[in-house]
């Protein structure tokens, strides 16, 4: 009887093996398509990217095995190949596009796909969908609700909302406002013309300043005669984080956060919305009138700030709200939509109309993201939102058009050989007279470091990436550079830039185009971006550290802000060498050759431990660029001897250069506001931005500020805050 129960045992085990093995080595789709039994909906210029399990043999990868039918069964002049990963065929659109008034099309992929171990896709696909011109609206509470109800059955939830700022420009004009005759800096921004939100703002006689929760007005001219000319408090709910100055506006932006109140005698489960407001405010003070400033408008609208920028006297503001929608697992009536108020109507909650949400086509992203504008040399405007269901991470805006980069995060099944490694959709928007319109969606592979992996040239879209995890061995990552025309149409690329290392920072200049990779050593990749359709690496520079900010000095000339770096000896988990930082790192990069960059001169500053938020926060550069002067806040770290991993505290401050192409990188002075014998950093002696006003550097702090001639970097003026 035993030997009859062994004998079972084996053959189930023998069984199990070769079922396991016919399904493991079967050819089949692994992308989301695969599991769709709903009609999809698509914008007409769809690229479809479908992923099999398998390499594909290209031979059978065709017009006979893959196409597109309309609703006749005609079949769609549609173009199909294999991409470079040999296991994603991609289906591009005819070539003005599918038909919007089309009931419906079929995306068809049949069994003689094969693997190129010679297996066949083990059963043919057909996937349906309609076109849309534009992106639908979600119409009703009862779609919006199954939308995210789907979610919650699904187990999915996306904590992709982030509050923080991202790169704002400074526009020359000032409308008639209180200005000083000198010069005087702006805010370091990424593209001329548009400006973006800082803790810090001058108009070249005033400095205004966000500090420990308050606005503080500051006569800064004479550098002698400092003083605070009046200071903005906010109540409890509201701290401020970013401002905007326009002519005699000025635009506080930042959280707040309230609690609603419940209505009486219903229980929590019963709550139509949720019971706290989270939101972004913007308050605009009129401040020609320094002493007594007053206040003109509110705006809130819900979610944290993921960008804003100020053109042509209109304020752009980008949220990302998450809703609690949850609640629908007590409430299926509970309202999700996304919220605002404006106070130059009413005080009022408003919600945004659900014929007024739209949605990307097959997004399963639980964020809203709302692009508000608001005019602010029209008072009386109405403030425009647009709100779509879909969350950005990073925003490039050029002078006619705003760009989100989302991160698409596809579900597939997890194996031992394959990490997750998201792709990105970008979205383009047309700016119109401060109305936002969207264009077109297309997307590339992988993911987008910052808003300076962004670029608009020329009617083009200009985009780098990295896709993969620069420690998986067995996948390495890459480096993409992907060109998109004006309707986002891929019309050139580079693929495959440094395996096994990821962007740390980026920079288009016009034609060239600059990229720091970055694993053990810091690649500067020299590119020529003259033909869109063929762009071409004509140089590459390995040397120690890598640079997470690129500034231009000049046509030929760039400088990267970053770190030293030191590989030690022995290895880290999965055998990855130990990479230590030893110091902020500067570099002057020589290009003028393009086929041999060369690092023309650098310096290290501290050691160990040694940090500027330069190395994160682009704004906190100050350029004068009629006197080649850069200055920025640091906190330096000295590695002790001996120690593979101890470092002490060395200074806090700001330091001061003047970079020049001949002449190279030099120290003209450093400040500081710390007391002798100190061995800790000190709060209120960081030094958060320096600006300059004429002949003089300000260097601003929580609780002081002092001035400084640039002449000989004498102290003229010192002033403490409240």
């Amino acid at each position: 009887m035993r030997r009859k129960w062994l004998l079972i045992g084996g053959m189930a085990i023998i069984l199990f093996l070769i079922v396991s093995i016919v399904f493991g080595t079967r050819l089949k789709i692994i992308s989301d398509l695969a599991g769709k039994s709903e009609e999809l909906i698509v914008l007409k210029d769809k690229v479809w990217e479908v992923e099999f399990s398998k390499e594909l043999d290209a031979q059978s990868v065709n017009s006979q095995t893959v196409y597109v039918l309309d609703q006749d069964g005609k079949k769609q002049h549609v173009g199909v190949s294999l991409d470079r990963d040999k296991k994603t065929i991609l289906v591009q659109p005819p070539k003005n596009g599918y038909k919007v008034n089309s009931p419906h099309y079929s995306l068809v992929f049949t069994t003689r796909i094969k693997a190129e171990s010679g297996r066949s896709l083990n059963r043919s696909f057909e996937a349906a969908f309609t076109v849309k011109e534009t992106l639908p609206t979600i119409g009703s509470k009862e779609k919006l609700n199954a939308y995210f109800l789907k979610l919650l059955k699904e187990g999915q939830k996306y904590f992709s909302g982030r509050d923080f700022a991202v790169s704002e420009q400074s526009s020359n004009e000032k409308s008639g406002a209180d200005t000083a005759g000198a010069d005087y800096s702006e805010t370091n921004v990424q593209v001329q013309g548009i400006d973006e939100a800082d803790l810090v703002k001058t108009n070249g006689n005033h400095i205004y300043k966000i500090s420990e929760g308050k606005v503080q007005i500051i006569k800064a001219v004479p550098a002698d005669k400092m003083e605070v000319d009046s200071m903005l408090t906010f109540n409890s709910s509201f701290s401020p984080s970013h401002l905007f100055l326009e002519g005699n506006q000025l635009v506080v932006m930042g959280h707040s956060y309230k609690e609603l109140a419940k209505s009486q005698g219903k229980a929590e489960a019963d709550l139509m919305i949720a019971p706290a407001f989270q939101s972004t405010k913007a308050i605009v003070y009129n401040v020609q009138n320094k002493q007594k400033p007053k206040r003109l408008r509110e705006i809130e609208i819900e979610g944290s700030l993921l960008a804003s920028r100020l053109m042509d006297g209109k304020v752009y503001m980008v949220t990302s709200h998450y809703p609690e929608f949850w609640i629908l697992e007590r409430n299926e009536n509970a309202d999700l939509r996304p919220r605002y108020s404006d106070t130059s109507k009413n005080r009022d909650l408003e919600a945004i109309d659900y014929n007024e949400i739209q949605y990307f086509p097959n997004s399963r992203n639980a964020n809203y993201t709302n692009i508000a504008v608001m005019d602010l040399e029209d008072p009386e405007a109405d403030l425009g939102i647009t709100t779509y269901l879909g969350s950005g991470t990073e925003l490039f805006m050029s002078k006619n058009n705003l760009y989100l980069a989302v991160s698409n995060y596809h579900y597939k099944p997890i194996t031992e050989d394959r990490v997750f490694s998201p792709d990105t959709s970008i979205y383009k928007f047309n700016l119109k007279g401060g109305k936002v319109e969207f264009q077109n969606t297309a997307e590339v592979k992988g993911t987008v470091l910052n808003q300076f992996s962004m670029d608009e040239y020329k009617g083009n879209f200009r985009v780098v990436t990295t896709k993969g995890q620069a420690w998986d061995n067995r996948n390495p990552s890459s480096n993409n550079l992907h060109i998109l025309d004006e309707n986002l149409k891929q019309i050139g690329q580079l693929e495959d830039l440094a395996r096994g290392e990821r962007i740390y920072s980026a920079r288009f200049m016009n034609d060239r185009i600059y990229m720091v990779t970055f694993k053990e050593t810091d690649p500067l990749f020299v590119i020529d971006g003259s033909n869109p359709k063929k762009p071409a690496v004509m140089g590459e520079l390995k040397i120690p550290g890598f640079s997470n900010y690129l500034h231009p000095l000049d046509e030929n000339h760039l400088i990267g802000f970053g770190h030293n770096t030191k590989v030690m000896s022995g290895k880290g988990s999965g055998n990855q060498p130990i990479i230590t930082t030893e110091g902020v790192k500067i570099s002057l990069f020589d290009v003028s050759d393009m086929n041999n960059p060369i690092e023309k001169d650098t310096e290290i500053i501290g050691g160990r431990g040694t940090y500027s938020p330069l190395n994160y926060d682009h704004k906190a550069l100050l350029f004068h660029k009629e006197k080649n002067l850069f200055a920025f806040p640091i906190t330096v770290y000295k590695s002790v001897e001996g120690s593979q991993f101890e470092s002490r505290f060395e200074f806090q401050g700001a330091y001061v250069y003047r970079i020049d192409a001949n002449e190279g990188i030099q120290q003209k002075t450093t400040v500081t506001y710390q007391e002798t014998d100190v061995v800790y950093e000190e709060w209120e002696n960081t030094i958060e931005r320096l600006i300059y006003i004429g002949d003089h550097i300000y260097a601003l702090s929580p609780k002081r500020i002092a001035a400084y001639h640039m002449e000989d970097y004498s102290k003229t003026g010192d002033l403490k805050l409240p």
